[in-house]
């Protein structure tokens, strides 16, 4: 399910659709088609909405990543079950899986089928244990686990579950008698709510493994670090030259820098002399971190130049974002992509910024509105 507009973290994409924002400098559908990859599944289908021609060109027929990808591309979007549903001759007879194109999960996919088909019902729903049932939607079901209900984000006295829906699916093809064809279809808000009002068995599995919706900025941060932390089971790309400090190919790293862990930076950087590196940090490829320039606990794209003395702490920003020299990004600022933030800018906490704003000195946006 890779269709959707990315609305909750949006200025990240505003030239960007979700499947393509980075978890550790790789798009976070990579991560997911090594996944596939690693549990034996070789087919897999992409729908397709927003920015449709930047995840064809990155994946291209998924040969690159052991997968054999097919795309589908929505004029007008369908909702989770009418994209998967538009794949249906795709699928054939036998049992399928949908995975949401923007979580992040390190999710034992065998063990999962496995216990779908043990159970014979028509769907299965990896679900997993949260502390907050209030921001999720939750998962009721009886003792064989066979499901009996949902709650849409409960207060915390009424909650009836603490299992949220995680948009992973297990599913036979007699699903689609539910689905129509060539309209907008919700599994959750839809199909579901059919097979409890019909009576047909379907089962939840609860997920022990890492799971996380990419669907806002502190999840997108959290994602990251987490991966960055070793929490979920991802490859982190580039080599390792000391204890949690990765860097990619050609990247150079000039004598003098500060260096402390956890720290990536990408392939084809520069870190000049006096800069100073402080971990959880991510910095994408084609960056030059310039002499005395601070990156503290923040996570930066491909190709942002940070000027010298400048300090960058808690923040995120877009591609090919330009910091001036002794500017300072406070926590929790978002940066969207080509914006050009001058010398001495103060950024302020939480600042959001459109992609190709120009922020001045006293930073306020010249030429976009600040979000």
């Amino acid at each position: 399910m890779a269709a959707g507009l990315g609305t909750r973290l949006y200025p990240l994409t505003g030239r960007t659709s979700k499947p393509m924002v980075p978890i550790l400098n790789r798009p976070v559908m990579e991560h997911l088609l090594n996944l596939l990859h690693r549990h034996g599944i070789g087919e897999a289908a992409a729908n397709l909405h927003y920015h449709p021609d930047k995840i064809r060109t990155y994946f291209g027929d998924g040969s690159a990543f052991g997968v054999d990808l097919r795309y589908n591309l929505e004029r007008e979007l369908l909702g989770t079950a009418g994209g998967s549903s538009a794949f249906r001759a795709f699928l054939g007879s036998g049992t399928f899986v949908v995975v949401s194109g923007d979580g992040l999960t390190d999710i034992d996919l065998t063990a999962f089928v496995a216990a779908h088909r043990r159970t014979g019902g028509i769907a299965s729903l990896a679900v997993k244990e949260v502390d907050d049932p209030s921001l999720y939607g939750v998962v009721v079901h009886d003792a064989s686990g066979r499901v009996t209900g949902f709650q849409e984000k409960p207060d915390a006295g009424d909650a009836l579950s603490d299992l949220c829906n995680c948009g992973i699916y297990a599913f036979e093809p007699e699903i689609f008698d539910y689905v129509p064809a060539g309209v907008f279809v919700d599994w959750a808000k839809d199909v579901f709510p059919l097979l409890l009002a019909d009576d047909v068995p379907f089962y939840c599995w609860r997920l022990e493994g890492y799971w996380n919706d990419v669907g806002n900025i502190e999840q997108y941060r959290l994602s990251n670090f987490d991966a960055l932390l070793g929490r979920v089971a991802l490859d982190v790309p580039g080599r390792q030259i000391q204890p949690r400090v990765w860097i990619g190919q050609g990247t150079q790293i000039e004598s003098g820098v500060r260096v402390e862990p956890p720290v990536l930076i990408g392939a084809g950087c520069l870190v000049e002399s006096e800069a100073e590196l402080i971990g959880p940090l991510i910095v994408g490829d084609g960056c030059v971190i310039e002499r005395g320039a601070v990156l503290e606990g923040m996570i930066s794209w491909d190709g942002v130049k940070t000027g010298r003395n400048s300090h960058l702490a808690g923040s995120i920003l877009g591609r090919h974002v330009v910091v001036h020299h002794e500017a300072v990004v406070s926590e929790d600022a978002v940066i969207g992509d080509r914006t050009d933030v001058a010398a001495h800018a103060l950024v302020a906490p939480g600042a959001r910024f459109e992609p190709r704003s120009s922020i001045g000195p006293d930073g306020c946006c010249r030429n976009a509105e600040r979000i």
